[in-house]
């Protein structure tokens, strides 16, 4: 092996490893920053078609910033209260719940009378020097969601301010990054990239909030037929939880039994809560979905798992959002490269269109005009 290939590997793992210790470090400009740019790609067919009707790029971008200006202002005045009321009343549900399955369950109550048995029996004979005293905090949720209130909002206002450049700039860094190219195969390639990364990712995207918005919606409306406390919250929590893979709809559907099962007293009716929601997210991820949206944003499911798992270790909750996102523009860059075609599908799922109907022929296989 040469020198150079000798070198190459250990250069690629040091800059993996630059990689991600700057996505953790700079976490907190960076997810704004893929919030303003996901939210481009979003509004660019529209701000295309708002531009052949004669209005300037800056007014574009005045128009749909308000717009995300007003969601966020409803967002915050109509839903706020609700949610925080939900989030604030988690401790006392879990007691409570704790509660309801002591009194209930001879087995889970003898199970706890016998770790205090054992408890008390290993700490008898320990000496006590000093009086024990715990300090619960009835506050400690809403304090906590006060003092991540503040960051939280100024990096949505900071993510709304930036796509209200990049829409005013129009087609400015696409150009820019065009005339970077030396070739014209180049460019071409390029722009194609580029138009394909917009219409799929905007109409993924826009598809996604709508039927998150649905689904919000009719689970609102579910457990507000079921008589459930925080109804509206639920729903909000519905609609936010369902961008996130794998995890979300169980855990939406996890808190809506809890609350149902600490409000209801039977326990089928905790059951039948956490069935409806499971059956409307199911009715959504297998029907509603795969209709409104391409086949061609179906993804390699483990491989999907691994990247939503990294981006919730690297950015927490917000990171299992974007995600998704994230992953379809690589595996569009890599369906649209040649020499990245076999991961691109590799990436994609079994129904997606392989890359080796792509590939040229090789030396030895005949052309189309040979003999």
């Amino acid at each position: 092996m040469s020198a150079p290939k000798r070198i190459y590997v250990p250069l690629i793992g040091i800059f993996i490893i630059a990689l991600v210790a700057a996505l953790v470090s700079a976490a907190n400009f960076l997810i704004p920053v893929t919030a303003a740019i996901l939210s481009y790609f979003v509004f660019s067919r529209p701000r295309r078609a708002l531009e052949r009707l004669g209005m300037p790029s800056m007014l574009i971008a005045t128009f749909f910033t308000s717009i995300l200006f007003i969601i966020t202002a409803i967002g915050i005045f109509w839903f706020a209260e609700p949610v925080a009321t939900l989030i604030d009343d988690m401790p006392s549900l879990m007691r409570d719940m704790q509660g309801k399955l002591g009194e209930s369950n001879s087995a889970l109550a003898k199970v706890n009378e016998a770790a205090k048995a054992i408890d008390d029996a290993v700490g008898s004979g320990k000496e006590k020097t000093a009086m024990e005293v715990e300090v619960v905090s009835e506050t400690s949720t809403s304090v906590t969601i006060l003092t991540m209130a503040p960051k939280v909002l100024s990096q949505v206002i900071f993510a709304i301010f930036l796509t209200f450049f990049l829409i005013g700039s129009g087609d400015f860094f696409a150009l820019r990054t065009v005339e970077s190219l030396p070739k014209l195969r180049d460019k071409r390639r390029a722009v194609e990239i580029i138009k394909t990364i917009e219409d799929r990712l905007g109409r993924y995207l826009g598809g996604i909030a709508l039927i998150n918005a649905g689904l919000g919606l009719s689970i609102g409306a579910a457990m507000y037929l079921w008589e459930l406390p925080n109804a509206i919250a639920i729903g909000v929590m519905a609609f936010t939880l369902n961008f996130i893979p794998f995890l979300g709809a169980v855990v939406g559907a996890g808190v809506a039994a809890l609350v149902a099962f600490v409000s209801f007293e039977q326990a089928w009716e905790a059951f039948g809560v956490f069935m409806t929601y499971m059956a409307l997210t199911s009715i959504e991820g297998q029907i509603v979905t795969p209709l409104l949206i391409s086949r061609r944003m179906q993804l390699n499911t483990p491989i999907l798992f691994l990247i939503v798992a990294f981006f919730a270790y690297i950015w927490s909750v917000v990171g299992m959002v974007v995600a998704v996102p994230v992953l379809i523009v690589v595996k569009i860059v890599c369906d649209e490269i040649e020499g990245l075609q076999a991961l691109g599908h590799f990436l994609g799922d079994s129904s997606g269109p392989s890359a080796l109907r792509k590939a040229k022929p090789g030396p030895t296989e005949p052309k189309a005009t040979d003999p």
